[in-house]
């Protein structure tokens, strides 16, 4: 006797759709911010307008409702195929769509009113947090849930990684958000000075580590190779990269802390361990654009693939030029300019939005019961647009921060400084010009998506077959 179940696409499908929805909020708000830099007026004096109320409301928009909603899609969707078994308790699974919508509409309500902890990444008041929790926790059951009850003995290496994100980022969470309630709305940290910023980082780069790297490689090492249609190029790199990753990642936070009170010792505990990062990211990278080995031309005809592959080499570019920017004589220059926006963009644009997009191509299709995409041309006019406007963004504040660390360090003969911080700011303008431009295209070029998604729904019969596996004996 046997029996057959389908996979659950369902909860698949409604985080697809709202990465795409949040990414053009979250990239809206950060031109939006962009503009105000370039001209300090468009806040028009209204509180919850100002750039200092609106940039973590984009931060958390793209990081965590667009990054977030992609990380859920891809897990879902991957630990079933990769574990021939439909999603653990679907309920829990529908929960944790609905209940990661309400943490990101209570942030977008909370972040203009000034509601927040002052905290990066790590905004969100004590209620909104305990929500954060709750969902976290139906995620990991779910997730791990699926894995326990699957019917091929080996874990799939992505799977690996969607699971250490997971895990990681409970243990973040949990322990950066340690507060005593005052009232419905404000708390406060139960750490105090130095070891306040030490927690705080030690979350805030491994949220950047593990939300944005680890669970973003899970999607790498699923779809690459899929979208390529050949094995990866080496599933024993993968294996030496997760663990080398993992076991490295969590000690490098205190670099973001050189020159402050941390002591030294742990200021260069920060510096050797990012360093050494090196080694598994570019394993990761080279692993993943290796794949490609004997299929190169498809290159040229398949623009999801060159997303992919270039996002690939962004995350190549940002994990070179992290370590670097760690090392206390390079770090002295860079801290506090725009070449750290201009990094953090390289890979949040270049690395994470690119690669999710790609996915979200790969994947719709498949979802909503279509051949193929309305468009590959509006694919190819995407690829480029992004490409172009990201470049822009980078470029920009790369020469701008070199341009304000040189100029905040130059002193005269008689040791004064030669210019003052306004002088930096003025020269600055420019690049915020050429910022603002990167960022519209960029936005633009995820309208462009959005356009021909809505058309592959539109060619859709509205009857999406649910995914059957294969016969089970009971």
């Amino acid at each position: 006797m046997s029996t057959t179940a389908s996979y659950n696409d369902r909860v698949v499908r409604q985080f697809t759709v709202m990465t795409m929805v949040w990414g053009i909020v979250g990239m809206l708000v950060g031109v939006i911010i962009a503009a105000q830099l370039a001209f300090p007026l468009l806040n028009f004096d209204i509180p919850w307008l100002t750039y200092s109320r609106l940039r973590p409301l984009h931060t958390s928009a793209v990081i965590f409702a667009f990054g977030g909603c992609g990380l859920f899609a891809t897990s879902y969707y991957v630990v079933q195929r990769t574990c021939h078994v439909s999603l653990f308790m679907p309920k829990l699974a529908a929960f944790t769509f609905w209940g990661w919508q309400a943490v990101v509409v209570a942030v977008a309500i909370t972040y203009p009113l000034g509601i927040t902890q002052a905290k990066e990444y790590a905004e969100p008041e004590w209620p909104i947090d305990i929500l954060i929790t709750l969902v976290w926790v139906a995620y990991a059951v779910v997730f791990f849930g699926t894995i326990a009850k699957r019917r091929i003995k080996h874990i799939y290496v992505a799977n690996w990684f969607f699971g250490a994100f997971i895990l990681t980022i409970a243990v973040l969470h949990i322990i950066n958000n340690l507060a005593i309630p005052v009232s419905l709305w404000k708390s406060y940290p139960v750490y105090s000075g130095a070891v306040d910023a030490m927690v705080q980082w030690w979350y805030g780069h491994n949220a950047v580590g593990f939300f944005l790297t680890a669970g973003f490689l899970g999607m790498m090492y699923y779809f690459v190779p899929k979208q390529a249609e050949r094995p990866i190029y080496s599933y024993r790199l993968s294996v030496v990269h997760f663990w080398s990753l993992i076991a490295v990642y969590m000690w490098a936070g205190p670099h973001h802390l050189h020159y402050s009170a941390v002591p030294d010792w742990a200021q260069s505990v920060g510096m050797v361990f990012s360093l050494i990062l090196l080694a598994p990211s570019w394993g990761g990278m080279i692993n993943g654009i290796m794949t490609l080995s004997g299929a190169w031309h498809k290159l040229r005809t398949d623009p999801v693939l060159r997303f992919m592959i270039v996002s690939l080499s962004f995350y190549g570019m940002s994990t070179f030029e992290g370590p670097m920017m760690s090392i206390k004589t390079v770090n002295s220059l860079s801290h506090f300019t725009d070449w750290t926006i201009g990094h953090v963009h390289s890979g949040a644009l270049g690395w994470v939005a690119l690669i999710t997009m790609a996915c979200v191509y790969h994947l719709f299709p498949k979802l909503f019961g279509t051949k193929q995409l309305y468009s590959l041309k509006l694919v190819e006019w995407h690829f480029w647009i992004s490409t172009i406007g990201i470049v822009l963004y980078i470029a920009a504040m790369w020469i701008a921060g070199v341009m304000q660390g040189l100029m905040w360090r130059a002193v005269n003969d008689d040791g004064t400084l030669t210019y003052t911080f306004i002088e930096s700011l003025n020269a600055t303008y420019p690049f915020y010009y050429v910022r603002l431009l990167g960022g519209l295209l960029f936005l633009t070029g995820t309208l462009v998506m959005s356009w021909n998604l809505f058309m592959t729904w539109r060619q859709s019969t509205g009857i999406v077959p649910a995914p059957v596996l294969a016969p089970q004996a009971a």
